[in-house]
């Protein structure tokens, strides 16, 4: 009998002691790392809607680095007709912005969801043609109205025209298929450094919209798709 009870507390204390050796089995997820492409769907959208927006793109990009930060950028160009009270000009011209964005949503498991926060350091390259403009004529005494301009060294192409700026961002993207996602975010950027011309003033730039005097701000959305390419899978903390 005792011999029993001897073999079995051995049994015992051998399962324990193995126990204690081999760890608990565990459930470990990976979560995807990869490069996310896409397009502004609203560019897109406006150049067939609106009759002075004559083009426009942008192509969006992101790398996943750690759990919540991106590597970001876009590139863009358009083409856009600003009509106003004494004057009516065309932009042109291409853009590119880089930064990162940082995820701030806290995904359920397997999720890739988020509501982010960025910053670009962003710069453009264009030209402005002034396709008319009007002299404001202020001793009308018979109603006579303004009278067109016709300086030629105002109505012309001013080239070599740059703006480069610091924009934030808060956006969010969704995942709505397997690695399809649907975003929106909106832009606010303040002018850092300009190349003008010193006969008509830098109006409107490609990434940046409306310039003025008054303020250095501009402000911008896009609504974009995109599809991410899983490159390697990372252990989640």
């Amino acid at each position: 009998m005792y011999r029993y009870f001897i073999n079995f507390f051995l049994f015992l204390f051998c399962a324990l002691s193995l126990a204690q050796e081999t760890p608990a089995d565990t459930i470990v997820y990976k979560e995807k790392y990869g490069l996310r492409l896409g397009a502004d769907l609203s560019r897109l959208a406006r150049s067939f809607l609106d009759d002075d927006y004559e083009r426009g793109f942008e192509v969006v990009a992101d790398l996943r680095v750690s759990d919540r930060f991106f590597i970001a950028a876009e590139f863009g160009n358009e083409e856009n007709t600003v009509d106003e009270d004494f004057f009516n000009f065309t932009s042109e011209g291409s853009y590119i912005k880089i930064g990162f964005d940082y995820n701030v949503y806290q995904n359920w498991l397997g999720s890739q969801n988020s509501i982010h926060i960025g910053l670009r350091y962003a710069a453009s390259t264009f030209s402005q043609t002034v396709n008319s403009f009007t002299i404001n004529n202020r001793n009308q005494f018979f109603n006579e109205g303004n009278t067109p301009g016709t300086n030629q060294d105002i109505l012309r192409e001013f080239d070599g025209l740059n703006l480069q700026w610091v924009e934030g961002v808060v956006g969010v993207k969704a995942e709505v298929l397997s690695n399809l996602y649907l975003g929106i975010s909106l832009r606010i950027g303040v002018r850092v450094s300009e190349t003008a011309s010193d006969v008509f003033p830098n109006l409107w730039s490609p990434g940046f919209n409306r310039i003025t005097d008054d303020s250095s701000v501009g402000v911008g959305y896009n609504y974009t798709l995109s599809y991410s390419i899983p490159i390697y899978k990372k252990r989640k903390k």
